[in-house]
């Protein structure tokens, strides 16, 4: 099937498969081409399948030439705390493992923020926390194995503590408690990372032999920098990334978080703390160009992104993205080290179907070593 100016998307270089091509990035050894990377919406995925005349996921994972794929847990506990339950609010749209409701596009935005009152550690101890038992992981290992071993399969738990934190303080609040209420802060991002910790864990024990990296997300950036200074950084955040980095490595898994906008102060901390990749790098945000991040740190940590989805994806046409994909390939792909992918992790249905598919058809013409 073709796509356009670029020929058949699915024309690729032949050699590795999709697992043995990502690993050898990891492992800092050069493949037969860079691997790519698909995170996208359901929404765009059924205009891209409709577009290609495609039925399943699975079938456009293929077409794009998708070399990861992604397993989940499921829930299994209490119907009061299911992220698929009545809400209580009428305007919800999404439950969190913490028991905020959300509301807008996407994932919305926090209702209320249930410990905004919260003033000591007694009043965050006394929370209703939610229970990692209450995920079933049981399946988990046998729809990894399901693809054969042919491709990279993302597990662990996403982990959003940061973002948790804020949904349950607020953020004024929570930024004044990390200055005046330490204390606060340390416990209430202990009860977070604590319950990631033990769900990635069963998750781990279940399946980690049929995984190969484990996926975490925190966004620490803005578009003109980091959400916090970088000593702020080292004393709340980097030991609970170092703590989850070291449950992926304790079990042979490499560690990619995903950190939108521009946190280039933060990478050296990232790394330190045992973060193998950084996933989605939004070009236009600041410090963040590739060049830029190449010299600093390549070598030192595995780039996936930075095709900027923001303008060529969205606003651009086909040829600008063939071209921008092009010049991207040619600063990031020399001596390994990368995996490209659009700038966003997932996709939004405003993004253009036919400059997507004109940014992996670049992939397969250009991404060969």
């Amino acid at each position: 099937m073709t796509t356009g100016a670029g020929g058949k998307i699915g024309d690729r270089i032949r050699g590795m498969t999709s697992r043995e091509r990502v690993l050898a990035v990891f492992s800092g050894r050069i493949p037969d081409r860079v691997p790519a990377w698909l995170g996208a919406s359901p929404e765009w995925k059924a205009m891209a399948k409709a577009r290609a005349g495609l039925a399943t996921d699975e079938e456009l994972d293929i077409l794009l030439g998708n070399d990861f794929r992604r397993v989940f847990a499921k829930y299994a506990g209490p119907p009061r705390s299911s992220p698929d339950s009545a809400f209580t609010h009428p305007e919800a749209t999404s439950r969190t493992p913490f028991g905020v409701e959300r509301t807008g596009y996407g994932y919305g935005q926090p209702i209320e923020h249930p410990l905004a009152e919260a003033r000591t550690v007694a009043d965050v101890e006394r929370y209703d926390w939610p229970d990692p038992a209450w995920l079933d992981v049981s399946h988990i290992r046998d729809e990894a194995l399901a693809w054969g071993g042919r491709c990279a399969i993302l597990g662990g738990d996403w982990s959003p503590f940061y973002h948790d934190a804020i949904d349950l303080l607020g953020m004024e609040n929570f930024c004044v408690a990390m200055v005046e209420n330490p204390a606060l802060v340390d416990v209430l991002l202990r009860h977070l990372v604590d319950y990631y910790f033990r769900a990635s864990l069963r998750i781990f024990e279940a399946a980690a032999d049929a995984i190969d990296v484990f996926f975490i997300g925190n966004d620490f950036g803005t578009q003109n920098g980091p959400v916090v200074g970088e000593a702020l950084f080292r004393r709340y955040f980097q030991p609970h990334l170092a703590r989850l980095a070291g449950l992926g490595h304790d079990f042979d898994l490499k560690v990619m978080m995903h950190c939108c906008g521009g946190f280039f102060p933060l990478i050296p901390a990232m790394i330190e703390a045992g973060i193998d990749a950084l996933q989605a790098l939004q070009p236009d945000a600041r410090d963040m160009a590739p060049a830029r991040l190449k010299a600093a740190f390549g070598g030192r940590v595995v780039f996936n992104g930075a095709i900027d989805t923001h303008h060529w994806l969205i606003a651009g046409t086909p040829d600008l993205v063939r071209a921008k994909t092009r010049e991207v390939l040619a600063i990031m792909k020399p001596g390994g080290g990368y995996i490209a992918s659009p700038s966003h992790d997932y996709l939004l249905p405003e993004t253009k179907v036919e400059n997507v598919f004109a940014l992996y058809e670049t992939i397969g013409d250009f991404g060969g070593y």
